[in-house]
């Protein structure tokens, strides 16, 4: 089957409030639009999996984010690993606090001979924000999580502690915070 030109560029002319609307995100407290697309109905029993994991918890579970100027991923953790997809947009600019001190930059985005890469796996308890890269348009991706995630799993991070902690970060910590509107 030959993918014809209007078939690659045909997100080409999507707006974020197209993405929103096609999507059905909705305004979300750490990662800018969300919607929940999966949640496994296998269950993993209290007591099944070790510290800090209690409670019962799906197996699983997926959501679809997106990011602008305005709405970036807020500076939070999950107890969770997680993986980051990229699927339509400008890149996006992670900026993960790794437990051991050290910060990282990465892009998540399309252009992988560049260095972008299209998944990215973020280790459970690491905080971390984002930004839409180049500060304008828009990224659409999705993140996995396993185990599934429960509200007590996320955690905000507090800026002016973490600046702190990570000096070579804390200017663009803030300026994302900032942002946020």
């Amino acid at each position: 089957m030959k993918i014809s030109s209007s078939q690659m560029n045909a997100s080409a002319d999507l707006s974020a409030q197209d993405v929103r609307r096609l999507l059905q995100l909705e305004p979300h407290a750490t990662c800018g639009f969300v919607r929940l697309t999966f949640v496994s109905k296998h269950v993993l029993p209290a007591g099944g999996l070790p510290p800090p994991f209690a409670d019962e918890r799906p197996l699983g579970s997926a959501l679809y984010f997106m990011v602008t100027p305005a709405a970036p991923v807020r500076l939070h953790r999950i107890r969770n690993d997680q993986l980051y997809h990229y699927y339509l947009g400008v890149p996006l600019e992670v900026f993960l606090l790794h437990t051991n001190g050290e910060a990282e930059r990465v892009v998540v985005g399309p252009d992988l001979r560049s260095g972008e890469r299209v998944q990215l796996l973020i280790p459970g308890d690491t905080f971390h924000t984002a930004r839409v890269s180049g500060r304008q348009g828009w990224f659409l991706g999705a993140s996995t999580e396993w185990p599934g995630v429960v509200p007590s799993d996320v955690e905000i991070g507090n800026l002016d502690e973490l600046a702190g902690k990570y000096p070579s970060a804390a200017g663009e910590l803030r300026a994302i915070a900032a942002s946020a509107s």
